[in-house]
């Protein structure tokens, strides 16, 4: 008589590793969930609010009589008052906490957004979104940080990649409302209308404060340091060279990428004669390629490494700025074309920024490196739109725009004086 078969035995080699499409996302737990989905929002709803101007810029040249030049200096004040902007909020997440912080920049923002819409002149537009700025230049930095230090190192990359994609979605929500807007309502109109859209961050600040919770480690870190949130910090001996190099690389990739985003959409209607819906439609491409963009970016991020990612991506944007600006006229199919391609590099190289920052610094000055590095960036490469503006008077906006170029040329200066971080946990 035969003894009857056991079952084959195995080794237990532990639990199996995610590896799945959302690994990062389940990865963060239940708070650091809550938390990703508040950073998102705030970012989505940030890029919103900003994109109500660019939009509605040829309507506002229009309504007060304004020149190229001076059209372009909104943009540039909201970019400015961002660094301001940016470094308080970065001061205030380590000193009362990221999500503190984060509230307060959503309000900020919104509020001052709706104030646009009833602006009578000129000047008063401008003092209006340069306060706006000081909530925007705070929101990105604040939300970011507060994702990072809920995301593995492992992970981190592409998870601060998907909160980057938020500003697609914003972006995209804006085009949409925009297209609307301005078809159902008089021009003299329309652009005050989409300012008072920019109350919807309201609603978001109530999430906010009843589901999202700072990580442990830096609620820790904020009782027990004694440097936290401490400016002078970030620019000691053994983070000066850090500080710099960050400032030079955020103004470099964000003086590229300002340029397009706020010169592109007047660069459609008044020199290649699109129609708003039309308009519409070429932003719709440029706009998924972003979404895009900032995912993939995410990825590679993680696989490559930090500085790898932002060198390939800062010269294939400087490629399509240049081959963007120099189709010929008629040619808008073309035109159409090569937006997905646009959308896509200028958005990658951002995907490693919320890691790359987060890791350059120590956690009780995280917040303050980060937000004055990106904004401080931000503020400097806002010169760049303002330039493009004056450089149209001549060369036509077109033409002017190709300078945003020379910005990534700098980027990848500033990367020499950095460090790669990849794999580095936040202790």
């Amino acid at each position: 008589m035969t003894a009857p078969d056991r079952p084959t035995q195995t080794a237990y080699t532990g639990p199996r590793e995610d590896t799945g499409a959302f690994s990062w996302l389940r990865a963060l737990g239940p708070r650091g969930r809550r938390a990703f989905g508040g950073a998102f929002g705030g970012y989505a709803l940030d890029s919103y609010d900003f994109f109500t101007l660019p939009l509605s810029m040829a309507a506002i040249a229009a309504h007060f009589g304004l020149e190229s030049g001076r059209t372009g200096l909104l943009t540039t004040v909201t970019l400015v008052f961002s660094a301001f902007g940016g470094v308080l909020a970065g001061v205030l997440a380590d000193r009362v906490g990221r999500v503190k912080a984060l509230m307060a920049t959503v309000t900020v923002y919104a509020f001052f957004t709706v104030l646009c819409g009833f602006a009578p002149n000129y000047g008063t537009l401008l003092v209006f979104r340069a306060l706006q700025g000081v909530g925007f230049g705070g929101e990105w930095a604040v939300g970011a940080v507060l994702v990072a230090e809920y995301a593995s190192a492992r992970h981190r990359g592409r998870t601060l990649g998907a909160v980057q994609s938020a500003w697609a979605v914003g972006w995209a929500l804006a085009v949409s409302v925009y297209t609307l807007v301005f078809y159902f309502v008089d021009d003299d109109l329309a652009w005050r209308v989409m300012f008072w859209t920019g109350a919807l961050p309201a609603l978001l600040v109530v999430y906010i404060r009843r589901r999202v919770e700072d990580a442990p480690s830096a609620a820790r870190t904020r009782e027990e340091s004694t440097e936290r949130g401490s400016l002078r910090a970030v620019f000691r001996p053994g983070l000066l060279r850090t500080t710099l190099c960050a400032v030079l690389l955020s103004t470099g990739v964000q003086g590229g990428y300002y340029t397009l985003a706020t010169w592109v959409p007047t660069f459609l209607k008044t020199e290649r004669g699109l129609t708003v819906v039309g308009t519409g439609g070429y932003l719709a491409l440029l706009i998924s390629g972003a979404f895009t963009g900032y995912l993939t970016g995410g990825h590679l991020t993680d696989r490559l490494g930090r500085k790898y990612n932002i060198t390939l991506f800062a010269f294939l944007s400087a490629l399509c700025i240049l081959a963007y600006t120099r189709i010929p006229a008629g040619q808008n199919d073309l035109l159409l074309v090569l937006g997905f391609p646009l959308g896509f590099c200028m958005s990658a190289i951002f995907s490693g920024f919320g890691s790359f920052l987060a890791e350059l610094y120590p956690t009780a000055v995280r917040g303050t490196g980060q937000g004055f590095t990106y904004n401080t960036g931000r503020a400097v490469g806002a010169f760049f739109p303002t330039m493009v503006g004056f450089l149209a008077q001549s060369w036509g906006v077109g033409g002017a725009l190709a300078f945003g170029a020379v910005g990534y040329g700098i980027a990848v200066l500033a990367l020499l004086g950095l460090p790669e971080t990849r794999g580095r946990e936040l202790t």
